[in-house]
């Protein structure tokens, strides 16, 4: 079985290729800065960066979705060198699930 089968398994929400140009603003410790995304799900997000935080490092993030703001905090899970990095969400609001989630669908629906 090939890496890419068994990452797929592992993975617990479909991934979402955002709207071309859609930015997150995450903070890590004292950096704050605003990126491109690269893919989101209910499970976390791809942030096009080529300065990530290391690995474990705490994130808040801020996407202006249509809508209304969605707010998380996260774990760095994953960096893929000049790409960027991919954040793992562990706490968010249920009404900013709830917003995440109705958002997720019409990009779903484009793949």
């Amino acid at each position: 079985m090939g890496d890419a089968v068994v990452e797929a398994e592992q993975r617990r929400y479909p991934r979402a290729v955002p709207p071309r140009g859609l930015r997150v603003a995450w903070q890590s410790g004292t950096r704050r800065t605003v990126s491109y995304l690269g893919s989101i799900a209910l499970g976390g997000l791809f942030v096009v960066t080529q300065q990530p935080v290391p690995i474990r490092s705490m994130v808040k993030v801020l996407l202006d979705l249509p809508l209304g703001e969605f707010r998380a905090r996260g774990v760095v899970r994953r960096i893929t060198p000049s790409r960027g990095m991919g954040i793992e969400f562990i706490a968010m609001t249920q009404e900013d699930r709830a917003r995440l989630n109705k958002a997720l669908q019409p990009m779903l629906a484009l793949q």
